[in-house]
């Protein structure tokens, strides 16, 4: 791979990091919200199991983005 392709993957990696941090974020709220935001009643309902959902996609979502990382680094070496 040439300096140009090399420079630009790694540019993009850079961008994906950037993501990945603000989706891990968002996800450590979201959690937070689960955990603490239901009384003991309620994590049956609704509205917990659409949090549930979501701290679910997320941690999938977070773990793509680690995957297309990993992916980048093993085409740059």
């Amino acid at each position: 791979m040439n300096k140009t392709r090399r420079k630009a993957l790694y540019d993009i990696k850079e961008k994906i990091e950037d993501i990945k941090t603000e989706l891990e974020e968002l996800l450590e709220e979201e959690q937070e919200y689960l955990d603490t935001g239901f009384s003991e009643n309620m994590q049956s309902g609704e509205k917990y199991e659409k949090a549930e959902s979501a701290v679910s996609a997320l941690e999938d979502a977070v773990s793509s983005l680690e995957d297309v990382v990993d992916n980048i680094d093993t085409a740059t070496e």
